[in-house]
C-alpha cells in the first residue's frame, strides 16, 4: 500500500513540527524571570534545568522528525501502548474510589450495583490489555495486566482499604516494566545515529552531484513540501476554530479575519516555511487552471520549470526574511503580509500572461477555425488586461503613494501592457486571415508593436528608478531602499536596454546583409522554378546568396537573426570583398551553367560540340569521382533528369550545381545526396554511372 505509506510518512511527522513551533514561541526568558527561590543558587539551578529541558525538547523533536518511517511507526505504537496503560490505571483508580465511597465490601454477586460496576471495569481492563498486546505484537497479555490486580483482589473480598494500596502497587509494577523496556532500548538512538554516520561517510563528498543526489533523495523521502503544507493547514485550522466565534472576528469581517489568521500562522520559521509551500502550491494550481482553460488536458503535460509556482513561493520567503516579518507585532505582520501577498499575486498574473501569449498568437498565426478556442484565449487576455489595473487601483486607494507602492503599481501596469501588445499582434494575424492574403510588411509591423511595448516597459522601469532615487536623496534613505533601487536598475533597466539595443543592432545588420545580396531577375526565377526553402511559398522576388541559393528576402533576414550561414549549404553569408565584387556577375553565369548542365526535361538541349573538353574538365575537377564517356553522356542526362523530377518541389533542400559539376543537397529524406530519389524508389546516379561504364 504505497499511498498509505506516503500518507503515514507525512501525518506522523507533523506532531514533531508542531512541537518545534510551540517551543519556538515559548518565551523562556520571561518564564525564568518570574521564578522565585529561596536562594540565588536554587534559582540558578531552576533556570539551568528549564533551559536544558527546552533544548532537549528541540533535539528530541528533530530526532523524531528525521527518523525513518518504520521507526516512527514503532515509536507511535509504543506511545499509544503507554497511553492505554495509563488509561487502564485511571479506570481502576476510579473504580476503587467508587467502591470505597459505596462502602460495600461483601460478595459481589450479592449486590447488583457492585456487580455491574465490577463487570464494566473488568471488561474495559481486558480490552486495554488485549489492545496493548496487539500493538506490541506479542501473545503475553499478562505483561500488560498489572492494573487488573485491584479487580482480582475485589473478587476475593479484600478489604476496601487495601484496594487503594493495591492500585498503587499495580502502577509501580507498570512503571517498572516501562523502565526496564527503556533501559533495554536505551542505545537504539545511538545505533541509528551510527548507521546514519556510516552512510554519510560512505558518500563521496568530493563529488558535488552525489551530495545533490542525496539532498534530493532526502527531500523526496521526507516529502518536505507536503509535510510543511499539512503542518501549516493544521495550524491555520486551529487558529480559525479558536477565533471564529470571537467578537474581534465579527468586527473585522471575513477578509480581514482570514488575513489576520494567516499572519498569526507565520510567526515562526516553521510556519513561514509552511506558508511558502502553501503559496507555491496555490500559484501552481492557478497556473494549471490557466493552462487547462486555454488548452485542455493536453496543456497540463507541458511542465515548464518557471511555471510551477516556485517563483512565487521563493518571492514570498525572500521578502519575508528581508523585511523581518517574524520579528514584527501581529498588526505589523498583517499589514506587511498583505503587501507581500499582493506582490506574489502580481508575479502569478505575470506567469499567466507568459502562458497565454504563445497560445493566443499561435491561434492567430495557425489560422485555427475553432471559435471556442479563440474565445477562451481572448477572455483570458481580457482578464489579464483588466484585473491587474483593478488591483493597482484598489491598493492605491488604501495606501499612500511611495516608492514601494510605485513598484507594485508598475508591475500591474507592465502585465497589462504586455497583454495589450499580444492582443494587437493577434488582431494583425486575424486581419491577415480575413483578407485571405499576407499583409505586406507584417513582420515589420509586429516588430514595431513589440518594440513599442518594450519601450513603454523600459520607460516605466526608468520612472520607477528615478522616483526611488529622488525619494532616497530627498526623503528617507535606507540601505534596503538603496539595494532595491540598485537591483531594479540592473534587472529592469540595464538588462532591458542591453537586450533591446542588441536586438536593434542585429536587425540592422541582417537588413544590411540582405541589401548587399543580388536580386534575382524574372528570368532567373523562371529558370529556378521552385519555392522558398524557408517558407515553402512561391517566389515572385528573391535574393541570391553567394553560394547560389534563392530565398525570399524577408525569410532570409529572419534566418540571419539566428545565424549567419546559408540555410541550405551552411556557407557563410558574411559579405567579403570577393563576394561583393562577384556576386552580381556570378549570379547569371551560375544560373546559366546550371541550366546548361541540367536542362529541364521538356527543354532538352543538344549536347554542345565541345563536349570532349567539357568532359575533360569534369574529369579533372576535384572531388567529382564520376567519369562520363561521349557515347553515354546524353543517356545519363536523360535518366538523371527523369530521376530529378521525382524529388519534391517543396522540399527544404533543392539541387544546385557548382562549377565543377558536383551536387549540393542537405539531408532530404526522400532524395539521395545528389538529388535523385531514395534507393527504395530508384537507383542512385553513382549506380547508373557504374552501369554505363560496364556497358562501355
Amino acid at each position: 500500500m504505497p499511498r498509505l505509506e506516503e500518507v503515514a510518512n507525512v501525518v506522523l511527522r507533523v506532531p514533531s513540527i508542531l512541537v518545534l513551533d510551540m517551543l519556538y514561541k515559548c518565551d523562556i526568558d520571561s518564564f525564568t524571570d518570574h521564578l522565585k527561590a529561596r536562594t540565588e543558587d536554587m534559582l540558578f539551578k531552576y533556570k539551568y534545568v528549564i533551559w536544558n529541558i527546552y533544548y532537549f525538547g528541540h533535539v528530541l523533536s528533530i530526532v523524531v522528525l528525521l527518523l525513518p518511517l518504520g521507526h516512527i511507526i514503532q515509536l507511535y505504537l509504543h506511545v499509544l501502548c503507554a497511553l492505554l496503560l495509563y488509561m487502564g490505571h485511571q479506570i481502576v483508580r476510579d473504580y476503587v474510589r467508587g467502591e470505597v465511597q459505596y462502602g460495600y465490601d461483601g460478595a459481589l454477586f450479592l449486590d447488583s450495583p457492585a456487580l455491574n460496576r465490577f463487570v464494566t471495569s473488568l471488561t474495559s481492563q481486558i480490552i486495554v490489555s488485549t489492545l496493548c498486546a496487539f500493538l506490541m505484537r506479542t501473545q503475553r497479555v499478562w505483561l500488560f495486566s498489572a492494573h487488573l490486580l485491584p479487580l482480582l483482589a475485589r473478587v476475593v473480598s479484600v478489604p476496601l482499604d487495601w484496594l487503594l494500596t493495591l492500585s498503587f502497587v499495580s502502577m509501580v509494577i507498570t512503571g517498572a516494566e516501562v523502565t526496564v523496556f527503556l533501559l533495554v532500548n536505551l542505545f537504539v538512538p545511538y545505533r541509528l545515529a551510527r548507521a546514519v554516520y556510516r552512510e554519510i561517510i560512505g558518500i563521496e563528498v568530493t563529488e558535488l552531484y552525489r551530495l545533490m543526489a542525496v539532498g534530493v533523495s532526502l527531500w523526496h523521502g521526507f516529502a518536505v513540501p507536503v509535510l510543511f503544507s499539512v503542518f501549516w493547514f493544521v495550524l491555520f485550522g486551529v487558529q480559525l476554530v479558536t477565533n471564529v466565534g470571537t467578537i474581534t472576528a465579527v468586527q473585522q469581517g471575513p477578509l480581514l479575519f482570514l488575513l489576520t489568521s494567516v499572519s498569526e500562522c507565520c510567526a515562526s520559521p516553521y510556519s513561514l516555511l509552511g506558508l511558502t509551500f502553501v503559496v507555491s502550491y496555490a500559484a501552481l494550481g492557478l497556473l494549471n487552471l490557466c493552462k487547462f482553460y486555454l488548452g485542455g488536458f493536453n496543456a497540463l503535460q507541458n511542465h515548464n520549470v518557471m511555471h510551477r509556482g516556485v517563483t512565487e513561493g521563493v518571492t514570498l520567503l525572500l521578502l519575508a526574511l528581508q523585511t523581518g516579518l517574524l520579528d514584527m507585532t501581529a498588526l505589523q505582520r498583517c499589514f506587511l503580509l498583505f503587501i507581500i501577498l499582493f506582490i506574489v499575486l502580481t508575479s502569478t498574473l505575470q506567469s499567466m500572461s507568459e502562458i497565454t501569449e504563445p497560445v493566443v498568437l499561435g491561434l492567430g498565426a495557425s489560422r485555427n477555425r475553432s471559435v471556442w478556442k479563440h474565445l477562451r484565449g481572448l477572455s483570458m487576455c481580457v482578464f489579464l488586461l483588466l484585473f491587474p489595473g483593478f488591483m493597482a487601483y484598489k491598493i492605491a486607494q488604501f495606501f499612500h503613494m511611495d516608492f514601494w507602492l510605485l513598484i507594485l503599481v508598475s508591475s500591474c501596469m507592465l502585465t497589462s501592457l504586455q497583454v495589450t501588445g499580444t492582443l494587437l499582434i493577434y488582431c494583425l494575424f486575424m486581419v491577415e486571415v480575413w483578407r485571405g492574403a499576407a499583409l505586406p510588411g507584417l513582420d515589420e509591423i509586429v516588430y514595431y508593436v513589440n518594440g513599442v511595448c518594450r519601450v513603454l516597459e523600459f520607460a516605466v522601469a526608468v520612472c520607477v528608478v528615478a522616483y526611488g532615487a529622488w525619494e532616497s536623496l530627498w526623503g528617507e534613505w535606507s540601505w534596503m531602499g538603496a539595494s532595491v533601487i540598485i537591483i531594479h536598475s540592473y534587472c529592469n533597466v540595464w538588462l532591458r536596454a542591453q537586450a533591446g539595443w542588441k536586438s536593434f543592432l542585429l536587425r540592422q545588420e541582417a537588413a544590411r546583409k540582405i541589401n548587399l545580396l543580388p536580386r534575382a531577375s524574372a528570368e532567373q526565377l523562371e529558370d529556378h522554378n521552385d519555392v522558398c526553402a524557408i517558407c515553402f511559398q512561391d517566389m515572385t522576388s528573391a535574393v541570391i546568396t553567394y553560394c547560389g541559393h534563392f530565398f525570399h528576402g524577408t525569410c532570409l533576414r529572419k534566418w540571419l537573426y539566428v545565424q549567419e550561414t546559408c540555410p541550405m549549404c551552411h556557407a557563410s553569408i558574411k559579405p567579403s570583398s570577393t563576394n561583393q565584387m562577384g556576386a552580381a556577375g556570378d549570379a547569371q553565369p551560375q544560373q546559366a551553367q546550371q541550366t546548361e548542365q541540367h536542362p529541364h526535361p521538356s527543354e532538352q538541349q543538344p549536347r554542345p560540340e565541345n563536349s570532349e573538353s567539357h568532359q575533360e574538365e569534369e574529369q579533372d575537377s576535384p572531388g567529382d569521382g564520376v567519369h562520363f564517356t561521349e557515347t553515354n553522356c546524353d543517356e545519363f542526362e536523360r535518366k538523371y533528369s527523369n530521376s530529378e523530377r521525382n524529388c519534391s518541389k517543396g522540399s527544404l533542400q533543392n539541387l544546385h550545381y557548382g562549377a565543377n559539376g558536383d551536387s549540393q543537397n542537405v539531408g532530404n529524406p526522400s532524395c539521395s545526396s545528389d538529388g535523385s530519389p531514395s534507393q527504395e524508389e530508384s537507383k542512385s546516379p553513382e549506380d547508373e554511372t557504374q552501369e554505363l561504364r560496364e556497358a562501355d
